[in-house]
């Protein structure tokens, strides 16, 4: 009996073990050139040496320049949710409840990077099949949108990054998210990755400023209004 739990516990340690692999596949961050490949498990490292000469692999098994633009995209859009990931981590020691929003933004933002990680001119089918960018998230952004904006007082100034931590850490995820967006664009206008990945950022943006907004409401902490220096 206790042979047989110890071999079942194995089988579903080496099952999880490949789900975890193919994840890793799929995403930006652990595309297959940190993917060990000899089926070692024990093998796994966090670096692989073979980005040593300035070249690193698409999702497609290409390889391509450090500096080419689906790479800027993709780092680009890795700070993003780093900048994300911080911002969060404000919001959540001071009590807020729209941080399972943040949570599924980042995991977005992951289906994000392995749309771009995958230009259309060098992907098969099943590269397309696997990494094709879902819009409903776009939907759901403009839902989350309307939402805050109706409990927001009107706009009628330039508002400064400000508000509290933050409000402040949302708007710098703001701009880093524009940034993302106009590294992006040039990908997408290409045919190299899927238009919806730009919508997406463009209304991830909007997204973060109103968020800003309603985060600094919530914390009862004053915007900073800009006003034309005397």
């Amino acid at each position: 009996m206790t042979s047989f739990f110890i071999k079942t516990a194995f089988r579903s340690f080496v099952r999880n073990h490949k789900l975890i692999r193919e994840h890793q596949k799929q995403t930006f961050l652990c595309s297959a050139r940190s993917y060990a490949t000899d089926g070692d498990i024990n093998a796994l490292k966090i670096y692989t040496r073979t980005g040593d000469k300035g070249f690193s692999s698409t999702f497609t098994g290409e390889r391509r320049p450090k500096e080419a633009q689906i790479f800027e995209a993709l780092g680009n859009t890795d700070e993003l949710s780093s900048a994300i990931g911080l911002a969060r981590e404000f919001c959540l020691e001071r009590g807020h409840t729209f941080t399972h929003q943040l949570d599924k933004i980042q995991c977005v933002l992951q289906d994000v990077g392995s749309n771009i990680a995958t230009p259309h001119s060098s992907a098969r089918e099943s590269h397309i099949k696997k990494t094709k960018f879902n819009a409903q998230p776009i939907t759901d952004l403009e839902t989350w949108i309307d939402h805050f904006t109706e409990e927001l007082p009107p706009l009628t100034n330039f508002i400064l990054p400000s508000g509290g931590k933050s409000s402040a850490a949302l708007h710098f995820a703001r701009t880093v998210c524009r940034r993302a967006e106009r590294s992006v664009t040039p990908v997408v206008r290409s045919g190299e990755a899927d238009p919806d990945v730009a919508k997406y950022l463009n209304r991830l943006s909007d997204y973060l400023f109103t968020l800003a907004r309603y985060a600094a409401m919530k914390e009862g902490s004053e915007e900073k209004i800009y006003k034309r220096p005397e």
